[in-house]
């Protein structure tokens, strides 16, 4: 007999981006295991960024309740929609008009804990009749946004006979961006009386990073079990290099706090000191980039060998990796971000081609790059030995030696091998 699971979920195709891949493939790989899957998901989401080549990765066994949304973003959309759509997708800007400011500030202190806050209700109605129907069911929440687990914790204080698993992609109240969003002393007691409150209602909680589990450990008792993300994708077939230029190519949304200036620095000065490295270089942006990022490439005179994709389909965005010389990441230099790790780390990993990543001092993806052996790491304060990486991939491409990682160490971060996790910490939980 298959056994009920009841997934609550903001992020869904069309939606785009990294954050819906993770239950996307878990959800696509738990009846494997015999899983009864139901998804909650919004009926009329307003997503910041879309991609419909998604839609064909959703399972056909697979149960849906769709329940309507009001989002926030569309009657602020009214007053500015290029400004709203920047906010929606992390793009705060350094120095925000008076319109930006109002936004952020009512965002952080009166949608708490975040701006889907108001879609609790319906879906508490919405799961009532599931609920009652189905014996023994595993309920799963995942955020952000972090206003879902506060409908698995409102469930747990309704219902019986269920267990609750609340899924952090993301920490919740020393995530970085909330520096930004102006909380008053009010608000910011309230997140962290909601964030407790998760912590030590939930049945498990999943993280996706280890500085995460540490983190929710020193927090509360509930077990902990970690399950990073992952990668769905075909792995290289080869490690040799791909044609074309010396492209140093960054997949996914530059913020400006993410802005690498030690970066930009060391490719300006190695067009002036090797005057043939400036033949071949191509400098790849896909994905959203703040104007902050843009200005200083052209600030230091790379603007020339810049290529701005923009927004581009999953599908799209895998083909640039594949065909990259290095992959960039990038994480911003602050202690609240050495947890955070990228969804689009895991399908680098799987192209197989050479990451060059900068990022704060203990980061979580430093070990994970150093255990795959798919890569460099530098701290912002590394410009000379990043500089010197550089120059030692681009004479490795002038000799059609830069080729790529051959480690097996990737595979477990393969999605069908995490969604085993997953069915054994369900099961764990039940025992």
């Amino acid at each position: 007999m298959k056994q009920p699971v009841l997934i609550i979920t903001y992020y869904w195709p069309s939606a785009g981006g990294p954050g819906v891949q993770r239950w996307l493939k878990f959800v696509t790989y738990l009846p494997d295991h015999q899983y009864d899957v139901t998804v909650v998901i919004p009926e009329n989401p307003d997503y910041p960024v879309t991609d419909d080549s998604l839609l064909s990765q959703v399972p056909s066994n697979v149960t849906f309740i769709k329940v309507p949304i009001n989002e926030p973003s569309r009657w602020s959309s009214a007053l500015s929609r290029k400004r709203t759509q920047k906010l929606q997708k992390g793009i705060l800007p350094k120095t925000p008009g008076l319109l930006q400011k109002s936004l952020i500030w009512l965002r952080g202190n009166f949608f708490i804990p975040d701006a889907r806050v108001g879609w609790k209700s319906r879906v508490l109605k919405a799961v009532h009749p599931y609920l009652l129907e189905h014996k023994s069911p595993t309920v799963i929440t995942t955020g952000p946004p972090h206003s879902l687990h506060l409908i698995g914790l409102a469930l747990k204080q309704k219902y019986t006979g269920f267990k609750w698993l609340a899924d952090f992609r993301d920490p919740w109240t020393t995530i970085g961006y909330h520096k930004h969003l102006q909380l008053g002393d009010r608000a910011r007691k309230k997140h962290l009386k909601l964030e407790q409150e998760v912590l030590d209602g939930a049945d498990m909680l999943l993280v996706t990073s280890p500085s995460t589990g540490k983190e929710f450990a020193s927090k509360t008792k509930t077990s902990i079990q970690l399950i990073t993300n992952g990668y769905d994708i075909k792995e290289a077939s080869s490690t040799v290099q791909p044609k074309g230029k010396f492209t140093l190519s960054h997949i996914g949304t530059l913020l400006s706090d993410r802005n690498p200036l030690l970066l930009w620095e060391s490719i300006s000065e190695l067009c002036r000191e090797h005057p043939e490295f400036v033949s071949h270089l191509e400098i790849q942006l896909a994905g959203n980039v703040s104007d902050e990022v843009l200005e200083s490439i052209k600030a230091h005179h790379l603007d020339p060998y810049l290529s701005k994709l923009g927004y581009v389909s999953h599908d799209k965005a895998v083909d640039l990796m594949f065909t990259a010389q290095c992959l960039l990441l990038i994480e911003i230099d602050s202690v609240d971000t050495k947890a955070i790790i990228p969804g689009k780390i895991f399908e680098y990993f799987a192209s197989r081609r050479p990451i060059i990543a900068i990022g704060p001092e203990q980061a979580d993806i430093e070990q994970l790059i150093t255990h795959t052996h798919s890569g460099k790491y530098f701290r912002y304060n590394d410009k000379a030995s990043l500089k010197a990486h550089i120059l030692e991939c681009y004479h490795l491409y002038k000799n059609g030696n830069n080729e790529g990682n051959s480690s097996d160490a990737i595979t477990m971060y393969r999605r069908k091998n995490l969604t085993a996790v997953l069915h054994k910490t369900i099961q764990y939980v039940w025992e």
